[in-house]
């Protein structure tokens, strides 16, 4: 009796805790919430298979209670064999094909929109126009994402930043490990892996965008290592003529120190060995495997301090403090001497005056 009422508690406790779990998650991080062609695709598909496995399980719910009423043992009949039935063809073709037309019902939308995915020939076109067809090379790193503009000649980390209502292609490729690209409101995730490039496309709507927020978030979604979690980044879409401008004080953008505090932070960029691994131009001609952290050139206008920490200058000075702390066995940590709050208020000033826009 015990174990029963053991076995019964654990399974009572299992049902909540799903329960529980099942309302857990971000608005801001849900496919549920389509923003684009591609997320529109697959939400009708998610709807649509969801509908045949409700109609699938409503139906075999209503024949399983019919045939345990209908032919449950009655009272007086405990030694009365039934009918002994060896096969009903009708019965077999039936449930044979059913599930074969539910499949149909469902292969014939997935293998369309599937076809339809993979159509990435335009960032192979050379006679692509980059107005008629943006391409994003997108590297995923330990534990930060870079976005490169290869028909500018521009690269930014952490924020992407692309045009609204047109296809955005993007080439997917990983610099240590396997990773995986995932912008949930615009569409479904795909790995970025360190041999090969993969490559898909998206489009942002510019209402919803506007319903949105600011920023879509984009995660990485391959457990990649301890701050797999804290792989985060954001993506603001914005409007043609936005994008263009934007693009426009990338390709002129030229970091200058505009306080005596900012100096001395620059000075200390250059002494501490920072400029070795961050750039601080968005036209960083370096090649990839040079390029070993985020670009520093926007660093003023980001969203977010690391990709995780509100922006403002009292998680710039937490950051560069003990990283660490905020993103465990990031590569950061251990390459410079402990910072005196000197040091520390002089290198936030300049890191938080790095910005681009005109605006």
């Amino acid at each position: 009796m015990r174990k029963w009422l053991t076995k019964w508690r654990l399974l009572s406790l299992f049902a909540l805790l799903t329960l529980v779990l099942a309302g857990c998650g971000e608005p801001f991080l849900s496919t549920l919430k389509p923003a684009g062609e591609v997320a529109d695709m697959q939400y009708d598909l998610m709807v649509l298979s969801t509908l045949i496995m409700v109609v699938v399980i409503a139906v075999v719910t209503v024949i399983f209670i019919y045939v345990v009423v209908r032919f449950r043992r009655r009272k007086g009949e405990e030694n009365n064999i039934p009918v002994q039935v060896e096969g009903n063809h009708k019965l077999e073709i039936i449930w044979t094909v059913i599930p074969i037309l539910l499949l149909l019902v469902l292969s014939v939308p997935v293998v369309s929109a599937t076809f339809k995915l993979a159509e990435v020939d335009a960032i192979d076109d050379e006679n692509r126009k980059p107005e008629e067809a943006i391409v994003v090379n997108v590297r995923a790193n330990l534990y930060w994402w870079e976005f490169e503009y290869p028909d500018y000649g521009v690269i930014t980390s952490q924020d992407l930043i692309v045009p609204t209502d047109e296809k955005v292609y993007f080439n997917l490729i990983a610099s240590d490990v396997k990773h995986s690209f995932w912008i949930p409101s615009a569409g479904g995730k795909m790995d970025t892996n360190v041999d090969n490039v993969n490559k898909m496309w998206l489009t942002f709507d510019s209402e919803r965008a506007d319903q949105a927020g600011e920023y879509f978030y984009g995660k990485c979604a391959e457990l990649c290592g301890p701050s797999h979690g804290l792989m985060d980044f954001k993506v603001k879409a914005v409007s043609r003529d936005e994008f263009d401008q934007w693009i426009s004080d990338m390709e002129n953008a030229k970091a200058v120190a505009s306080t005596d505090l900012a100096v001395q932070g620059e000075q200390l960029f250059e002494e501490k060995g920072c400029i070795a691994c961050h750039a601080v131009s968005p036209t960083d001609e370096r090649p990839a495997a040079a390029r070993t952290a985020p670009n520093l050139a926007t660093f003023g206008e980001r969203a977010r301090v690391a990709g995780v920490l509100e922006h403002n200058e009292e998680n710039v000075r937490k950051w560069l403090e003990d990283p660490e702390t905020y993103k465990p066995a990031n590569k950061m940590t251990g390459t410079y001497d402990e910072l005196t709050d000197q040091e520390l208020d002089a290198l936030t000033e300049y890191l938080m005056g790095l910005k681009v826009s005109s605006n």
